[in-house]
């Protein structure tokens, strides 16, 4: 049965409301992954289809669709407001992502729900870490068994990440090739993961949780990164976690 969904977020970050905007409009995949940047006007084309319903920088976007092309939802709509704090040093946001889900509402809007809260925080991340610096985007999933009820906890135990360590510690953990990678774990919760190393944000996600394969995706601010190899690599590993070759 149809039903309207919303999921709203406030937050504060040090950066301006220019720098905001910036990452949320270019759509570069520094936070999220590549995609068609909105035209920067009302009426203008903006990803997936969708269509820029405002248009006021660096304070106000939506963007939304009525016609999704997804068989669990018919209308997604994404608003940003964006205001300034201190002085324009630091920024205030609203995130709100409505719409109507057509099927299996509950475990949408779960998934919806706290993929938001990972989306926004690696934004944040971003922001206050890496900006401007250009990225270079990988994604990957896992094989079939990548979708096991436990398969989350696989990836927890292959990266050599002790149960103890919380967010915001740093850590001494296994990578591509058995390398050993040193970065903070900058987002640990049972279904997701956020790495930051000195140069990249890598995302683990455990979609198991809502009938799909774990993924991984990498963004990588390293002058000479290399989307291919990142991708190579770090499937290579998704794949020895679940006894593929």
């Amino acid at each position: 049965m149809s039903k309207e969904f919303e999921i709203a977020r406030e937050f504060e970050v040090d950066a301006t409301p220019q720098e905001v905007w910036e990452a949320v409009t270019n759509a570069s995949g520094a936070y999220l992954w590549p995609m068609e940047p909105p035209e920067p006007r009302v009426g203008g084309a903006a990803a997936f289809g969708s269509t820029v319903t405002a248009y006021e920088p660096p304070h106000h976007l939506v963007v939304r669709s009525e016609d999704v092309g997804f068989p669990v939802q018919s209308v997604n709509q994404l608003e940003h407001v964006i205001e300034p704090r201190d002085g324009g040093r630091r920024a205030w946001v609203r995130y709100v992502h409505s719409g109507i889900f057509t099927d299996d509402w509950d475990n949408q809007y779960d998934g919806a729900s706290r993929h938001t809260d990972f989306y926004l925080h690696t934004l944040r991340e971003y922001l206050v870490h890496f900006a401007p610096r250009p990225v270079t985007f990988a994604q990957l999933d896992g094989p079939a068994a990548a979708q096991a009820p436990d398969a989350f906890d696989a990836v927890g135990r292959a990266l050599g990440l002790p149960d103890g360590v919380a967010a915001g510690a740093k850590a001494s953990l296994t990578g591509p090739g058995g390398q050993a990678l040193e970065a903070v774990v900058d987002y640990r919760d049972p279904y997701f993961i956020g790495l930051r190393t000195d140069d990249a944000l890598v995302r683990f996600f455990g979609r198991n949780h809502w009938g799909a394969p774990v993924g991984v995706s990498i963004h990588d601010f390293a002058p000479d990164a290399d989307a291919r190899t990142d991708e190579r690599a770090w499937q290579d590993w998704l794949n020895g976690v679940f006894g593929q070759s």
